[in-house]
């Protein structure tokens, strides 16, 4: 008897040691992301906790500037990524990524996702949707552009803050919302625009922490972006322009890395960011649209913004065939005297 209550013992203690083998570790699945879906303020740490009840596992996110950033990132690592999943790349740029040969089908029923103009792929999964727009500060700017061409030849002295195309999914957004409506004008429109740009930012949330110190009257964000203010702030004071020509539109997707550590865990993340679980998190915490249900309706301020009277968007692989021209005629615009 003693000796049974001696092995039962030392079981009990083993089983609490560090690395014994009946003591389990949650596998990690690593989920490389943009800075400002993981901040605080996001969505990032909710859908953290409203995955992990479902997985048996922990998430870790990994944020890096923008969009663009996270592709450069990806390509770097190489095959040797320890990414399972990218959350953050959009589709201007899902033919380069799949150029890369990094991604796998992620085996994702997405039908149930809806977006303006539709939107199917194998490989890629979208999560929300919204479109580009110039937000401005109504108390310090009376007048706002109404198009495009208002932008690009108003008062030089009412300057405007931009992201980069090179780091920047927005950035990469207004450059190709400029290639859509100027087509081979688009390198004349930027030297006109240039006299009215502040700064250029390497992501969003630099260019617009300066947009609301007040430091610039306009910024390149989204339609969405006032819901914001306007719920969690009770404010009124920043607003999207609507421009006469339309707006560019931007879907933002979800990948499965091929060399993904834990792939199942993977797919059934992919899966996850269809559910409300995810698409709850969306409209009040990364002020984007969702593209599936949501278990309550969107908060009243939705229903205020500006809707685009035409939607912007190139194809995939126009965009990757086209998109270092296009940056290197922006960068001759913009460095000219």
């Amino acid at each position: 008897m003693r000796r049974r209550v001696f092995v039962n013992s030392i079981i009990a203690v083993s089983m609490l040691l560090p690395g014994f083998a009946v003591a389990q570790e949650k596998p990690e699945l690593t989920v490389y992301t943009y800075e400002s879906f993981v901040s605080e303020w996001g969505p990032g740490p909710k859908i953290k906790e409203a995955f992990e009840k479902v997985c048996a596992c922990t998430v870790n996110f990994v944020g890096v500037a923008d969009g663009v950033a996270l592709l450069n990132r990806l390509k770097l690592e190489g095959a040797g990524s320890k990414a399972d999943v990218v959350v953050g790349l959009d589709t201007n740029l899902v033919a380069e990524a799949k150029q890369t040969g990094l991604f796998d089908v992620s085996g994702v029923d997405s039908s149930a996702a809806k977006v303006p103009g539709g939107y199917e792929d194998d490989v890629f999964v979208p999560y929300d949707y919204g479109h580009f727009a110039i937000v401005y500060d109504t108390q310090t700017l009376k007048s706002p552009p109404a198009s495009l061409k208002e932008l690009v030849e108003g008062d030089p002295a009412q300057k405007i803050a931009i992201q980069d195309p090179r780091t920047s999914t927005p950035g990469l957004g207004l450059l190709l919302w400029v290639k859509s409506v100027y087509g081979d004008q688009a390198p004349e429109a930027w030297a006109k625009l240039r006299k009215r740009i502040l700064t250029v930012t390497p992501g969003w949330s630099e260019s617009y922490g300066l947009f609301t110190k007040g430091e610039v009257p306009m910024v390149l964000s989204y339609t969405t972006s006032p819901a914001y203010h306007m719920v969690a702030e009770k404010s009124d004071r920043y607003q999207a322009a609507a421009f006469s020509e339309g707006h560019y539109i931007q879907i933002e997707v979800s990948g499965l890395l091929k060399n993904a550590p834990h792939k199942d865990l993977a797919k059934q993340f992919l899966a996850f960011t269809l559910t409300s679980g995810f698409q709850d998190t969306i409209p009040e915490n990364n002020w984007m649209m969702p593209v599936a249900a949501t278990s309550a309706p969107l908060p009243e301020a939705f229903s205020r913004l500006v809707v685009p009277q035409k939607t912007f968007l190139m194809q995939p692989e126009e965009v990757a065939k086209n998109r270092k021209a296009w940056i290197d005629e922006w960068l001759t615009a913009m460095s000219m005297n």
